[in-house]
């Protein structure tokens, strides 16, 4: 059998003037392996240093377009307020019919009073909730008719066709599917040419924290998947005509909104 080398006879072999293979070119090789590694780290930060500036700059233009978004909801904006800065792209898109305009939502003596001011206008609106510290001019639209308070949960006070457009901003967002299954037909009854729903982004506070006193209960914000399915399952159809108008006009403009915007037929 053959036996294996020990350390002391190796130790002893070397001592007589053998060699292990390689072992003169060991510091050589370290050297050289230290300097290739240099040269391949500083290659590395120089040709990465473009890519840290781009991850910088993307980072820093993210973070002041997050910064801006937060602060339109911070400061209290609302999809009503939102409203007037797409009604230049709303005429735009549906034209005659936004001469007699039933507005439903929160501050609709604000719209109203607005609408009523545009060229050919006709406007009426629905406030959902009681309206406390009405001032004057609201309490004057309320005396003459053109302004309801009442619960959109509810069939409204209206005839089938009474409205060539309906608009409701700020308020479907605190109904539960239950009710939505009774709002929604009843927008749509109302309306000769359509209705367009104004809803805020899941993850936004449309209003301040006092809204569970006044709406009973917080906002629910949806995501444009979720109310498509819903307007699927209601068999309420998307106006295609009226979308297409109004990305092309707002377009023009750059001006893109900071609620959702709904689009939707009337029932036939």
């Amino acid at each position: 059998m053959s036996r294996r080398p020990t350390a002391t006879g190796l130790s002893r072999r070397l001592g007589d003037g053998a060699t292990v293979p390689f072992m003169g070119s060991v510091p050589f090789l370290s050297i050289g392996l230290v300097l290739l590694g240099a040269f391949l780290i500083i290659g590395y930060l120089y040709s990465g240093s473009g890519d840290k500036a781009d991850f910088n700059r993307l980072q820093g233009n993210s973070h002041r377009q997050s910064k801006q978004f937060c602060n339109s909801y911070t400061a209290g904006r609302s999809c009503t307020s939102e409203f007037f800065q797409a009604l230049p792209y709303l005429k735009k898109a549906y034209g005659d019919s936004m001469r007699k305009i039933l507005h439903v939502g929160p501050d609709t003596c604000t719209v109203v009073s607005k609408l009523l001011k545009e060229d050919d206008t006709e406007a009426w609106g629905v406030e959902p909730y009681d309206l406390d510290d009405a001032d004057a001019k609201c309490n004057s639209l309320i005396r003459k008719g053109v302004v309801r308070v009442s619960d959109i949960k509810f069939p409204l006070p209206y005839r089938s066709k009474s409205f060539s457009l309906v608009i409701v901003s700020d308020a479907l967002d605190y109904l539960s599917p239950k009710y939505l299954n009774k709002t929604l037909p009843e927008l749509a009854r109302v309306s000769s040419d359509g209705f367009i729903i104004f809803s805020g982004h899941p993850g936004q506070r449309t209003f301040k924290v006092d809204e569970l006193s006044k709406f009973g209960r917080p906002a629910k914000l949806r995501s444009a998947t979720w109310w498509i399915r819903f307007f699927v399952q209601s068999r309420i159809e998307e106006n295609e005509v009226a979308i297409k108008k109004f990305e092309l006009a707002s377009a023009k403009k750059h001006y893109q909104s900071a609620c959702q915007i709904f689009h939707l037929k009337p029932f036939i």
